[in-house]
């Protein structure tokens, strides 16, 4: 079959069932809007909205960590515009599973609005609940679990059913959404692994039943599309992590996600077979392991475990330390453990330190920084692909070829992924028999009419991303994340300017530097940045003030600041070739001068403020 291009958000089309294009706004009968908010072109933060006339569905609503530019911002969520404005219609959510990036934006979201219902898996729950706990807005929703084939209703147009899949995170599911247009199955993450951890299978079957029932659209998981082959089955670890922990004469320290419930089940079987006491480090963690245990996803007896100062009488050989911090986040246990900073452990010459996890795009860095500290201080630290440690939680090229081949949909949309694999995938899609011409990559925002003979993007709704800064309480708004970024470029200049009635400076400006490099003297640049001003209140000043009819002077302090501000910040970025942030504090007096108080050496009169800038 030959390839054609397949159709791009961008270009704004509807196709329809015979092919041919038009305006979306030309979309004729009952149309279901799918609207993602997150998870396209990135990794996280996916959150997509199904809309039908007057009610609204979400499937998953999850974060995404920051960026090295994005300085004190801790989470990063999607642009949730669209549903502030138009909570009434919101009718529940659909939790596919417990992943950060899929449930992480949930008590976040509550804060702004509500939401009826969230039905999910248990374990998904049973973490969501904490969470909402902890942010007080258990409140403003209810939490329903779920078990696999359980169907459930959404309002008057929406019905979902819960399909088991297989995925890094135990309790994970697809989800088939019937609407008045036709069926939906949303694959959320998965892989098919044959042999699960934990026993419970991906149930293919009910996927083929569906397939031969009919379903009109399939949105699905496009992380591995760019890998031929098959993503290995999680028991593939076992025998490589065994080996690691054989060899290992001292203590064994582990890092992996909090939330691979099947790793952690494999870390703590391994540790019971040979002998190690397990000691839990880091929040996530224990959250994680105390969840899974309670819902039996985890089985172990509880004298495996031993808190921290309990383990320190154990000879080495019989102690494995469990951690946070496979990724590098700077807070994380094994971070603080690296830098030397953790109060309860250091590294001892001898000791094993293993990554069973692969770093996520834009986490290297921080990843290899990390190891080279443990290795600095005498640990033998194992990570890396070819070790076979790890393995993904997404499904490669003949995964999505199965699940294109079972489910047999009219028309296709790849979500979940970065560029390339969303394109990589809409092929894959091509070559299992789907024409070009019913599917459409698209962007977060883009609103797609999806109808009974026609797929394509027929409006944008407001999408980015908002900010959370270091302490999950308040928003980073752009201007504030750009003024850090120019700090952390530039360094800061603050300028304290007292200005008189007569328009001329009442004491000398006070300038301080912080962070600038320049082999600029810096009393001569505060020679500079004094001389900028007092040139700008000698030849502008009669701009920003005026006499009123009574004698009244009158001053524009605000216009007359900004004019400064512009000026000074031309010369800094002259002299010292950078862009500092600059700060501009401006004094000027509280009351005018009466008629006879007015200087009378300028032969004019002076003015009056009339807005308060600094005082």
């Amino acid at each position: 079959m030959t390839n054609s291009p397949i159709t791009l958000a961008k270009e704004k089309k509807t196709v329809s069932k015979n092919g041919s294009t038009s305006n979306g706004s030309n979309v004729s009968g009952p149309t279901l809007k799918i609207i993602p908010l997150g998870g396209l072109h990135e990794i996280g933060k996916n959150t997509c909205v199904f809309e039908f006339e007057d009610e609204i569905i979400l499937v998953d609503a999850g974060l995404a960590f920051p960026t090295d530019g994005m300085h004190g911002v801790n989470i990063v969520l999607p642009d949730m515009t669209y549903l502030r404005e138009n909570r009434d219609k919101i009718k529940g959510m659909v939790v596919t599973h417990g992943h950060e990036d899929h449930i992480g934006g949930i008590a976040f979201h509550l804060k702004q609005f509500d939401i009826p219902v969230i039905y999910g898996p248990r374990l998904a729950m049973s973490l969501l609940e904490g969470k909402l706990e902890e942010a007080g807005v258990s409140d403003r929703t209810e939490l329903r679990s779920v078990s696999p084939r359980d169907v459930v209703r959404f309002g008057k147009h929406f019905v979902v059913e819960y399909i088991r899949n297989t995925h890094s995170m135990a309790d994970s599911f697809t989800v088939a959404i019937h609407t008045p247009v036709g069926i939906v199955i949303h694959t959320g993450d998965f892989k098919i692994d044959h042999t699960p951890v934990d026993g419970e299978h991906f149930d293919l079957q009910r996927l083929a039943e569906y397939g031969e029932k009919g379903i009109l659209c399939l949105i699905s998981d496009s992380t591995n599309a760019e890998v031929p082959g098959y993503t290995p089955s999680e028991r593939s670890v076992y025998p490589n992590l065994d080996r690691v922990f054989s060899q290992a004469e001292g203590r064994i320290l582990v890092t992996t996600f909090a939330s691979s419930v099947h790793r952690l089940n494999i870390i703590l079987d391994l540790a019971k077979k040979q002998g190690r006491t397990v000691a839990v480090v880091g929040r996530s963690m224990l959250n994680v392991i105390a969840h899974a245990r309670n819902l039996g996803y985890i089985k172990c007896e509880d004298s495996l475990f031993q808190p921290l100062h309990a383990i320190r009488s154990l000879p080495d050989n019989k102690v494995l330390i469990l951690t946070t911090g496979s990724q590098g986040e700077p807070m994380s246990a094994l971070t603080r453990i690296a830098n030397g900073e953790h109060r309860k452990i250091k590294i001892r010459k001898g000791d094993t330190v293993v990554f069973s996890a692969n770093p996520i795009p834009g986490n290297t860095i921080a990843v290899v920084n990390t190891i080279d500290k443990l290795m600095i201080q005498g640990a033998n630290v194992i990570y890396g692909r070819n070790q076979g440690i790890h393995v993904s939680g997404h499904g490669c090229q003949e995964e999505h070829k199965l699940m294109l081949a079972l489910t047999r949909p009219k028309f296709f949309l790849p979500f979940h992924g970065e560029h390339r694999m969303l394109v990589q995938h809409a092929k894959i899609a091509q070559s299992m028999g789907i024409p070009a011409e019913n599917m459409v990559i698209i962007n977060n925002g883009d609103m797609v009419g999806l109808t009974t003979d026609s797929i394509g993007v027929i409006d944008q709704v407001p999408s980015g991303i908002e900010l959370v800064d270091a302490s999950r309480s308040g928003v980073v708004k752009d201007e504030v994340l750009k003024e850090r970024q120019q700090l952390a470029a530039d360094g800061v200049v603050t300028i304290a300017a007292a200005i008189g009635w007569d328009g001329k400076l009442a004491a000398d400006t006070a300038t301080h530097l912080r962070g600038v490099v320049s082999s600029i003297d810096p009393n001569l640049l505060k020679k500079w940045i004094g001389q900028t001003i007092e040139g700008v209140l000698s030849d502008r000043w009669s701009e920003f003030s005026r006499t009123l009819e009574d004698g009244t002077p009158e001053v524009d302090w605000t216009g007359l600041q900004n004019q400064l501000e512009r000026d000074v910040q031309r010369m800094l970025r002259r002299e010292l070739q950078s862009n500092p942030l600059l700060v501009f504090l401006m004094q000027n007096p509280q009351e005018p001068p009466t008629v006879q108080e007015q200087p009378a050496t300028t032969g004019r009169r002076r003015t009056r403020s009339t807005a308060k800038v600094a005082s």
